[in-house]
């Protein structure tokens, strides 16, 4: 499946920034299971290109002159493996076993680590009981847009019974690694068929051993991560993988503007 991405986000500030530093996450990964066919990165300022150390390509932007807005624009095309299903080594120079530690927003409270092991039981870690986790969050973590904030620990998604996509990514992590299961956040997009759900997405790579790979489910849906899925970055958490992330000197208050919008190559046509 060709993808066609376009990405917008827009920064603006009630007052003059003197200093912006960003983190942008903003490039399909390099994985077996995609590829860009063409990709373009417009922001302001200077840009440096660097692969982090869990195979993301990251763009430091760098804007030392005084502004009230930033707009980072990315648009492309990218083809997705047509396998449904496919499985991924373990492509990246960190061990999985790095992605058992704990982190502040994933972190298994004794809630979550009694429900991943009432919802474990007598079985065995396998695909079958990856996608009956996801659907047993989904009917404790209900989806609801604007319930948390990007910094939500997944105790507090958990206890609240309301998230969006990134809370229960969160909290399927918090479980996977309470069963001792190799988890990861994953950032992209999906291609949805109502285009006004569309929006930048998570779901989480799970670790079942080197025969079986990592494994992409995409928690909101209750199913395996498919060709619809365009991969941006990994990591431990969203800290790790978030599209945009940074610091910056003066401003005041901002306002956040963000578009996205994923067609297929049918509907370019």
């Amino acid at each position: 499946m060709q993808l066609h991405i376009r990405h917008e986000t827009v920064y603006r500030y009630a007052e003059p920034v003197k200093r912006s530093v960003q983190n942008l996450r903003l490039t399909p990964r390099r994985d077996p299971i995609q590829r860009a066919l063409s990709w373009t990165l417009h922001a302001p300022g200077r840009q440096h290109a660097q692969l982090d150390a869990h195979g993301n390509i990251v763009h430091l932007l760098i804007v030392n002159e005084p502004h009230r807005e930033i707009r980072i624009l990315v648009n492309g095309i990218v083809e997705t493996a047509a396998a449904p299903h496919a499985a991924l080594p373990n492509e990246g120079r960190l061990s999985p076993l790095a992605y058992l530690a704990d982190t502040a927003l994933t972190r298994a409270d004794e809630s979550i680590a009694t429900f991943a092991r009432r919802q474990l039981g007598q079985m065995r870690p396998s695909e079958g009981f990856l996608l009956e986790l996801a659907h047993a969050i989904c009917e404790t973590v209900l989806y609801e847009k604007g319930a948390t904030a990007v910094d939500e620990p997944a105790a507090d998604a958990f206890a609240r019974g309301k998230g969006v996509c990134q809370d229960q990514a969160h909290v399927f992590i918090a479980c996977c690694r309470a069963l001792g299961i190799p988890a990861r956040y994953v950032s992209g997009y999906l291609h949805a068929e109502q285009q006004a759900e569309i929006a930048s997405h998570a779901w989480v790579d799970a670790w079942l051993g080197r025969e079986s790979g990592w494994i992409s489910v995409d928690v909101t849906h209750r199913d395996r991560a498919g060709p619809a899925h365009c991969r941006l970055a990994v990591g431990r958490d969203y800290l790790d993988a978030g599209p945009v992330r940074g610091v910056r000197r003066g401003g005041g208050p901002e306002e956040l503007r963000v578009t996205v919008n994923v067609a297929t190559s049918a509907q370019q046509q």
